[in-house]
């Protein structure tokens, strides 16, 4: 998949969220995809230095969580380190932290900040456009 370019956008915060995100965002960076997310509200849960340890399952799904930890899923924190080391760009939305009174430092190191207008700029080349 080399010269692939895959624009994610994050806007939901639950367990199985993250899982898609990262899952898809990892599988194209180990593609040699050029992989960037763009979390926005509930999705800024995802990369939230606290949010990301305690992410919900959606109703009448938490039996799910012993599955997880039997098929040894790996954590959102162990998912979120091995996106970042493959080098997938992960951009928090300005104004959705301006109107939650969020800053920088509320997220896991090495995020950018930045808002649609430059998510836009990072996706309008993409090949693959999702949204989770």
């Amino acid at each position: 998949m080399a010269n692939t370019k895959v624009a994610i956008i994050a806007a939901n915060g639950s367990l199985f969220d993250a899982y898609k995100v990262f899952n898809v965002a990892s599988a194209a960076a180990a593609s040699d995809a050029e992989v960037g997310i763009f979390f926005t509200f509930e999705g800024l849960n995802l990369i939230h230095k606290e949010g990301h340890k305690n992410l919900p399952l959606p109703e009448g799904k938490e039996h799910f969580q012993e599955g997880f930890q039997k098929a040894n899923v790996p954590s959102i924190e162990e998912l979120v380190s091995i996106a970042q080391e493959m080098d997938v760009k992960l951009i928090a939305c300005q104004m959705t932290m301006d109107v939650m009174s969020l800053e920088k430092e509320d997220f896991v190191e090495g995020i950018e900040v930045g808002g649609a207008a430059s998510f836009i700029e990072y996706a309008k080349d993409a090949n693959i456009s999702l949204t989770f």
